[in-house]
């Protein structure tokens, strides 16, 4: 399926590894040029995405700097000549029980899960309602859905860019520019590997697949959510999770 993005310019926050990686390379396969966002970025553009022979940069930033996200899409639009698709990716966990959370814990995570998406959707909003077009898809998670033992300052972030999704949906509809999320559960990245291996056969459990979401598949689902095979499809929750929220 042709998923029309040749030539389109894609910003990925949260890009160096893990599911923003694999969502990277994935828009690239699909012809792609590609800006990696990332707050310990690769010193070069992955060789896996050069290959595909677009235009890829690497950004070193912060997502939880307000000023600092207006000045990467500025940036990424002076270095491309355009921008397409924005996917805010970038997120973190610190977990504990809500009565042993510190305040710490709570503001780092909302910081960069929340606030980090609302500051990179801000400025892209401003682009792409401007141009009147654009896609914007902003990475969840089924605990925002549901929630999650010892994950308040998670899943309150998670559930909070799925209502700022659905706002932007709402706001940006009339000028051309589709907004969704997706929402995995658990994922067999780096991080869910270095869990206990108890959560992991835990979450399996959950599961009617019976296996974790490989970064690749949920990669392919935001490449569908990017395109214009998806074009009147905005303000979804859209669950990759192998039926582990059922």
């Amino acid at each position: 399926m042709d998923l029309q993005l040749t030539d389109s310019v894609a910003l990925i926050t949260g890009a160096a590894a893990g599911i923003g990686a694999a969502i990277a390379t994935g828009l690239a396969r699909e012809g792609c040029a590609i800006a990696i966002v990332d707050i310990k970025p690769p010193a070069e553009p992955p060789a896996a995405l050069i290959a595909f022979g677009h235009a890829t940069r690497v950004y070193q930033a912060d997502v939880r700097d307000f000023a600092e996200a207006e000045r990467i899409v500025a940036a990424v639009r002076h270095d491309f000549g355009r921008l397409d698709v924005l996917v805010c990716n970038a997120g973190i966990t610190d977990d504990a029980v809500t009565w042993k959370m510190t305040e710490s814990q709570w503001d780092r995570v909302v910081a960069v899960n929340l606030k980090g998406c609302f500051n990179y959707c801000r400025a892209a909003a401003a682009v792409f309602k401007d141009q009147r077009s654009g896609r914007i898809v902003n990475i969840a998670s089924i605990n925002g859905l549901r929630g999650k033992f010892a994950q308040a300052n998670y899943a309150a972030s998670k559930g909070g860019i799925i209502a700022l999704s659905k706002t932007l949906a709402r706001e940006l509809g009339k000028f051309g520019v589709n907004v969704n999320v997706v929402a995995p559960g658990m994922v067999s990245t780096d991080m869910a590997r270095a869990l206990p291996p108890e959560f992991v056969e835990a979450a399996i459990k959950e599961t009617v697949l019976g296996r974790l979401a490989s970064p690749e598949e949920c990669a392919d689902l935001v490449a569908f959510l990017c395109s214009e095979r998806a074009r009147h499809i905005t303000g979804e929750v859209v669950q990759i999770d192998g039926g582990q929220y059922l």
